[in-house]
């Protein structure tokens, strides 16, 4: 089971944003100003706190517009072949921005790996803090002491 969860709210947040852009396009597919309104928001909450996205969502905003992409309404995808690799190629349709994902199905996000999960990795014990080794005093100088500078004001 896993803890709280830090900034829940927040994501809850992204998440209503990024499912209401989708209800949004799906309802009206000329909406696409105000599903790319909520998913510019969802962008700038998700800057502004510092919050990762998971990358299946990364993948369906434009990076230059932040439109929404869905294939074959606001946004294109083809396969295309370089130097032996399969590519798949977005290519949003508002800002003509493309993107290139690599087709190899053996290959797992870092999210998707289970050595990213907090549950599976090692216990491992907490690093020993190390003697102030940004100011070693060498040992053949004896230590000062600092006094405290007095302020006078005249």
């Amino acid at each position: 089971m896993a803890g709280p969860v830090k900034d829940r709210e927040a994501f809850q947040r992204l998440s209503f944003l990024y499912q209401a852009a989708h209800c949004v396009l799906a309802q009206d597919p000329n909406n696409q100003a105000l599903a790319r309104f909520y998913c510019h928001t969802e962008r700038t909450i998700a800057k502004r706190l510092v919050l990762r996205r998971d990358p299946s969502v990364k993948r369906t905003l434009c990076r230059g517009c932040s439109s929404l992409l869905v294939p074959g309404l606001t946004c294109t995808q083809r396969q295309r072949r370089c130097r032996g690799q399969r590519w798949t190629v977005q290519t949003c349709l508002t800002c003509e921005r493309s993107q290139r994902f690599l087709n190899d199905p053996d290959h797992l996000l870092w999210a998707d790996r289970p050595e990213a999960q907090l549950g599976n990795q090692a216990d491992l014990k907490p690093p020993q803090p190390l003697p102030n080794a940004a100011h070693p005093i060498p040992a053949h100088l004896p230590e000062e002491k600092v006094q405290p500078q007095s302020s006078s004001h005249h």
